[in-house]
């Protein structure tokens, strides 16, 4: 069963984020990863819980992938240039 990790960010310097999405990527698809959004335009329905700024939407195979990605050694430096340059909620769910 696929899961998802959803990444909703708010992003504080564009320049040095733009360095972390290069990284991040090939890490992604190291881990399986298909990105299924981008953060591309948002509609916002409703907006009772959050209100999302930047949604990144990433498939994986499972929730085990999903978590041994964000876990990894691989990734830990290149979340590091992330949480230095954004603020982000990242969620993992499972799939239908």
């Amino acid at each position: 069963m696929s899961a998802f990790m959803i990444v909703d960010t708010a992003v504080l310097d564009a320049d040095a984020y733009e360095g972390y999405k290069a990284l991040a990527a090939p890490l992604v698809e190291a881990y399986g990863g298909t990105y299924r959004a981008r953060g591309g335009d948002l509609d916002v329905r409703e907006d009772d819980l959050w209100s999302p700024t930047r949604l990144v939407i990433v498939e994986f195979p499972d929730m085990a992938t999903a978590q041994a990605f964000l876990d990894s050694e691989e990734y830990a430096p290149v979340v590091a240039i992330r949480h230095a340059n954004s603020r982000c909620t990242t969620v993992i769910v499972d799939g239908v």
